[in-house]
């Protein structure tokens, strides 16, 4: 059995997409490889293939318990073996399910990076034999990336320890330049073939809309899109509860999910948006990873998140069958305020919030440009553009396609005849021809 008899017998499909089919073959091949592929570019399956394929066990070390369980209860229903190991599992059961692994009885076993802290648990991990370690969330690695998580720096260690040292794979939706090289060296993939399919979505449309009345623009927007699934994101618990309380009142059928909610409640919410019994999702950025819903035609964030990697992460659950879907961003300067706030309220280190400054900076100047939106996020992810997009908010407002040189020009020379002392605010005050005090 190939690759393509497991896609059609365990998934349904008759074709792979692009690239899948390459990350796969060269898994097969035993070389470690690292992946850097959109939000619905199928990362799954490439590995879930190979490890079905290999003649022992993989483990997937992921960072969020419930997208682990939702994967494997997939997973079961469609008839391959897997289970997961967290802190909800009781240590005899963890242990018990180790052993499947051992007796193959199960190909797959998801596991939380905390579990490879070294304890009888590893201990009794090392005997096993394995065919596949695969890191998903890779980015998780990384000091520079938009979610790091300690963790995760033990992955090295452990793969280190095995006996035999099995194929190791990465997997993530977002990477700069930075983090792809840190990634690297943290996993040990120094040698790994690298596989990026490019970030771009086409079917997506983004926009930045700034000082509209939000509460307004929802409800306008959600009620012109009534038979259409999507997802609005806030940045607070506290949002959430107010944008779901409006649009209920208003007779939107509207769920909402944050981490504040009980683990029932929770679940219920993201069962009734995947069966689409609730059309909007009123969420915080807990919602959505693992989400395998193909039909959510848009993401409007509420408020500006706090990196362009989560932005993307966030708009990319938008148009995964390659359907025509928006992407709108809300963006009030108070919004940067708030984002701020939750960085001096963690528990980073002094390094560590720098970088979550200077993502944020970035964030704010994706919001503030008048240049194609589309290709400032592909620049700031390392990738070339070329022309303008020609069909973001900005490119079809005509700010996309401005040609300020000789604006630029003027600034420049005044700022040099200035000799470069003085500040923004006077040096605009000179170009407007100014006869205040202090310019005369």
């Amino acid at each position: 059995m190939g690759p393509s008899d497991v896609l059609k017998r365990y998934f349904g499909y008759d074709a792979f997409r692009p690239r899948q089919r390459e990350v796969i073959d060269a898994i097969v091949k035993g070389e470690d490889v690292m992946a850097i592929m959109p939000t619905g570019a199928g990362k799954s399956i490439c590995f879930q293939i190979p490890a079905l394929l290999f003649p022992h066990g993989t483990i997937i070390i992921s960072p969020l318990i419930s997208l682990m369980k939702d994967q494997v209860e997939t997973l079961t229903e469609q008839g391959i073996p897997a289970s997961f190991v967290n802190s909800t599992i009781p240590y005899e059961e963890s242990i018990e399910r180790l052993r499947n692994l051992y007796r193959g009885k199960i190909k797959l076993l998801y596991m939380a990076p905390e579990k490879l802290e070294p304890s009888y648990f590893t201990q009794c991990l090392a005997q096993v034999p394995l065919s596949m370690i695969v890191i998903d969330e890779a980015h998780c690695v990384s000091q520079w990336g938009h979610d790091f998580r300690p963790s995760y720096r033990k992955i090295k260690d452990f793969i280190d320890s095995l006996p035999r040292r099995p194929v190791v794979t990465a997997f993530t939706a977002t990477a700069t330049p930075l983090v792809e090289a840190d990634m690297k060296e943290s996993l040990g993939l120094e040698k790994a073939r690298v596989f990026r399919t490019g970030l771009d979505r086409p079917n997506l449309s983004f926009r930045v809309i700034q000082g509209a009345a939000k509460e307004d623009f929802i409800l306008r927007y959600v009620k012109s899109h009534k038979k259409e699934s999507g997802i609005i994101y806030c940045a607070t618990r506290k949002a959430v509860d107010t944008v779901y309380d409006l649009l209920r009142r208003r007779g939107i059928n509207a769920g909402r999910y944050h981490a504040g909610m009980e683990d029932e409640d929770r679940r219920q919410a993201q069962e009734d948006f995947s069966f689409d019994n609730v059309t909007v999702m009123v969420a915080t950025n807990a919602f959505g990873m693992g989400i395998d819903k193909s039909n959510v035609r848009y993401v409007i964030h509420y408020q500006m998140p706090k990196s362009l990697e989560a932005y993307y992460q966030e708009a990319g659950r938008a148009g995964r069958d390659g359907a025509k879907s928006e992407c709108i961003l809300l963006y009030s300067g108070q919004d940067a305020g708030i984002q701020r706030y939750l960085i001096e309220q963690g528990n980073q280190d002094e390094d560590q919030r720098k970088m979550d400054y200077h993502r944020l900076n970035a964030m704010v100047d994706y919001c503030q440009t008048t240049s194609c939106l589309r290709n400032f996020i592909l620049a700031y992810f390392g990738e070339k553009v070329t022309e303008p997009c020609g069909h973001c908010g900005n490119c079809e407002s005509g700010k996309g396609r401005v040609d300020i040189t000789d604006m630029a020009v003027l600034v420049f020379k005044t700022i040099r005849s200035l000799h470069e002392r003085f500040g923004a605010s006077l040096i605009a005050d000179v170009l407007h021809g100014s006869h205040s005090r202090t310019i005369v």
